[in-house]
C-alpha cells in the first residue's frame, strides 16, 4: 500500500470502527509520515486515533507533527488523554512542546503531569530560552568504573527501553560528574568481566547546560556526533542532547536567516498558518525601511539634475550601474553570510576577507566593464544614439561599473563583519538592505566619473 492509498484505508477503519486494525496499521508505517498524513485529516478523526493508540507510541506520534497541529489537538481532545500523551512524551520534545504554548495554556498543560514528570518539566524550563538546557533530556544510561561489562549489559536491558538512546553509554563518579563517554560497541565486543575503567580513555566532549542551542549545532557539525553530554557548572552530567533535537534547530535557523536575507523579519511560524496581520506586519518594516533607503536614490538623482540635463544619455545607464553593483553587493553579503554560519569565517578573518573581495571585486568589475564598452562601441556602429562622444560615454560607463562593483563586493562582504561585531545577526545584511545601500553610493561613483571625463564635451 502506498501512502495515497494510506488515508482513504485509515478513513475507512475509522469508519468502520475496526480499532484493532487501526493500530496494526499504524504500528506498520513510519512516525513521520503517519504524522504527515494525520494533519490533513479531520480533527474529530485526529483526536479517535490518539485515543486508541497505545499510549507510548501515540505520544512518539504526536511529538512528530507540528506545533500548530500540536496545539490544535490539545485543544480538541478530553483531559485524560492529553495526560496521557505529555506524561508519556520525552522530556526534551515535551520541552520544546511547553516552551512554545501560550503561558496559562503551558501551566494548565503542566496541571496533567505526574508529580515526577512535573518535577522533570519544570527543571528543563529553568534553564534559560534558547540554551542547551532546554534541548537536553535527562533519560540516559549511566555507569561506574568499577562496573563489568556484564553489569552494565544487564543494566541497559533492565533501564535501557525509556531512554533516549543507547548508541552512547556514559560514565560517572560517585558524585555523578562525568568522566567519559563510549560507544555500544565498546561493551559489545569485550570479555563480560572487563571492567569500565579497563575500557575508558577519558576523552570526551561534553556541553555546557547553559550554552546556546548554537554552540550544540557547531559542536553537532564538527564533531560529527549522534549525541553528546551535557554538563553544568561543576562537571555533573545532567542530560544529554541527541542530533534530532539539533537538526530541528538547525532548520529553525537556517529558515530565519533565510527569510532575513530575503528582507524580512523571520516568521516564526509556518507561511501557511501565519496570520495575514502577522504576514504583513513582518514584511511590511522591512519594506518601509528598504523604501527610505531608496528614496535616497532619487535625492541622489535631484542633486545630479543638471548633469542629467545636459546629457541625457546618461541616464539611460542608470538602472545598469545601480543594478550591477547591487548584484555583487548581494552575492558578496550572502556569501559571507553563510561562511559565517557554517563557522567558515569569523570576525579575526575580515581583512583576508577584503583583500580577497578587493581583488575579485575588481576583476569582476573589469568583466562587466568590458562588456559594458563593447555593448555601446557595437551599438554606436549602427546607431547614432550615444551622440558623437560615444568613446567617452563607453569610457564612463565601463569605468564606472568597475568602480560601483568593486564598492558593491567591499560593502556587501564588510557590513556582516561590522553587524557580527555590533553584537547583531549578520543575516540582517540581507540582499535588498545591501543593493539599497549600493543603488545610492553606485549613483554618487557613476555621475562622479561622468562629470571627470565628460567635462568640457557633453558635460
Amino acid at each position: 500500500m502506498t501512502a495515497e492509498q494510506l488515508e482513504p484505508a485509515i478513513r475507512g477503519l475509522i469508519k468502520s470502527r475496526n480499532f484493532t486494525a487501526l493500530r496494526e496499521t499504524f504500528q506498520e508505517w513510519p512516525l513521520v509520515d503517519l504524522a504527515a498524513l494525520i494533519t490533513v485529516l479531520p480533527e474529530d478523526e485526529q483526536v479517535l486515533i490518539f485515543r486508541v493508540l497505545p499510549h507510548d507510541y501515540a505520544a512518539d506520534l504526536f511529538s512528530y507533527l507540528h506545533f500548530y497541529a500540536q496545539e490544535k489537538l490539545l485543544k480538541a481532545m478530553a483531559r485524560e488523554d492529553v495526560a496521557k500523551i505529555v506524561n508519556e512524551m520525552s522530556p526534551d520534545d515535551r520541552t520544546t512542546l511547553l516552551e512554545e504554548l501560550p503561558s496559562d495554556a503551558m501551566h494548565q498543560l503542566m496541571q496533567t503531569l505526574s508529580p515526577e514528570e512535573l518535577k522533570v518539566a519544570q527543571g528543563l524550563l529553568g534553564y534559560p530560552e534558547d540554551s542547551i538546557g532546554r534541548l537536553m533530556t535527562p533519560d540516559f544510561i549511566a555507569v561506574r568504573d568499577n562496573s563489568t561489562v556484564k553489569e552494565v549489559l544487564d543494566y541497559i536491558r533492565e533501564h535501557g527501553q525509556d531512554k533516549e538512546t543507547l548508541n552512547v553509554i556514559y560514565v560517572v563518579d560517585e558524585d555523578g560528574k562525568l568522566i567519559d563517554d563510549l560507544r555500544i560497541r565498546e561493551f559489545l565486543i569485550k570479555p563480560l568481566d572487563t571492567k569500565v575503567v579497563d575500557i575508558r580513555d577519558s576523552r570526551f566532549l561534553a556541553l555546557k547546560v547553559r550554552d546556546s542551542e548554537t554552540t550544540a549545532v557547531d559542536a553537532f557539525r564538527k564533531y560529527e556526533r549522534t549525541a553528546l553530554p551535557v554538563v553544568d557548572s561543576t562537571g555533573e552530567l545532567v542530560g544529554i542532547v541527541t542530533i534530532d533535537d539539533v537538526l530541528a534547530v538547525a532548520e529553525q535557523e537556517t529558515t530565519e536567516d533565510m527569510q532575513r536575507m530575503g528582507g524580512l523579519e523571520a516568521l516564526d511560524e509556518p507561511y501557511t498558518t501565519i496570520s495575514l496581520f502577522n504576514m504583513v506586519k513582518k514584511r511590511a518594516t522591512w519594506l518601509v525601511i528598504l523604501f527610505l533607503g531608496e528614496m535616497l536614490t532619487a535625492t541622489a538623482m535631484g542633486y545630479f539634475q543638471n548633469e542629467i540635463e545636459k546629457a541625457v544619455v546618461l541616464a539611460l545607464f542608470v538602472p545598469l550601474i545601480i543594478s550591477s553593483g547591487g548584484n555583487s553587493g548581494s552575492q558578496a553579503s550572502t556569501l559571507i553570510i553563510r561562511a559565517m554560519a557554517l563557522g567558515e569565517v569569523t570576525l579575526k578573518d575580515w581583512w583576508a576577507v577584503m583583500q580577497k573581495e578587493l581583488k575579485s571585486g575588481l576583476l569582476l568589475g573589469i568583466i562587466l566593464g568590458v562588456i559594458g564598452f563593447l555593448r555601446i562601441a557595437i551599438w554606436s556602429g549602427f546607431s547614432d544614439i550615444y551622440g558623437p562622444h560615444w568613446l567617452l560615454v563607453a569610457c564612463t560607463v565601463s569605468l564606472s561599473l568597475v568602480g560601483v562593483v568593486l564598492w558593491g563586493s567591499l560593502s556587501g562582504s564588510m557590513l556582516p563583519f561590522i553587524l557580527r561585531k555590533c553584537g547583531l545577526d549578520p543575516a540582517t545584511s540581507s540582499a535588498p538592505f545591501v543593493a539599497t545601500l549600493v543603488d545610492v553610493t553606485g549613483l554618487i561613483i557613476y555621475f562622479t566619473v561622468a562629470m571627470t571625463i565628460l567635462r568640457g564635451t557633453i558635460l
